[in-house]
């Protein structure tokens, strides 16, 4: 019997999820836990999908283990936990164009391209949907850069390491971008505070005051409701007779 799970690479822990469908193969789940974590050590900080393959008569297994998501090695080049929430305003990382080239070679027998040049564009794709830059630049553009040929040359050679120089580029470039997005993201979370005060203060201006009754204005003309203390007065009032001639 074959099962298939998603764990963290060389840190798989007991969990339902591993009790529930190894649990009644009678095998021994610390063993099983220990050899994956072993098997996928090679991919720590990331999600590693695997396969076992259990023999129900011996209680044998098989740990096949395939590469992660595109996504994940990608977080793992760049050390980021997620991709950004608003890719296109936050970038969280900067990858050279080389280490793409990498992912792409490891993730070629599982991706729908042509060749390394197609898959190369797929995974900048992905960067683009996670808010990665690629060799400090919109990951959009650098799509249209491969079309045109601009990378051909480390396409054609396979070069998957950016040279020391290159490295330290990318990283003081996206040291840059990240202070100035930390910078306007703390100037709109002031600005909101300060819409939020002033409109606390306006209404502790104006105490007592009823708040506005939604529904259909009343037509011009119309007589205004005399105060309730008023209509008692009124009420109270002894009725004047006509004098008598």
């Amino acid at each position: 019997m074959k099962v298939k799970l998603i764990v963290d690479g060389g840190d798989m822990k007991p969990g339902p999820a591993v009790a529930q469908q190894l649990g009644p193969m009678g095998i021994n789940l610390g063993k099983v836990i220990a050899d994956v974590n072993t098997a996928t050590s090679g991919f720590k900080g990331m999600k590693a999908p695997i396969e076992i393959d259990v023999d129900a008569k011996t209680k044998s297994y098989k740990i096949k283990v395939f590469s992660p998501p595109v996504a994940e090695l990608i977080k793992k080049e760049i050390n980021a936990e997620k991709g950004s929430g608003e890719a296109k305003v936050t970038k969280v990382g900067n990858i050279a164009l080389e280490r793409i080239i990498s992912i792409a070679q490891t993730k070629m027998s599982n991706l729908l391209a042509k060749d390394l040049k197609s898959a190369v564009k797929l995974i900048v794709g992905t960067c683009v949907s996670l808010g990665v830059l690629v060799d400090s630049k919109e990951a959009k553009d650098v799509e249209k850069d491969i079309s045109s040929g601009k990378y051909d040359h480390e396409i054609k050679h396979a070069i998957t390491e950016p040279s020391p120089e290159k490295k330290a580029e990318l990283s003081r470039f996206f040291a840059i971008r990240k202070a100035e997005q930390e910078k306007a993201k703390k100037a709109l979370e002031e600005a909101k505070a300060a819409e939020e005060a002033a409109k606390a203060a306006a209404a502790a201006a104006t105490p007592g005051a009823a708040p506005a009754t939604p529904g259909t204005p009343a037509p011009a003309g119309t007589p205004a409701t005399a105060p309730a203390a008023e209509k008692k007065e009124a009420a109270k009032a002894p009725e004047k007779k006509p004098a008598k001639k």
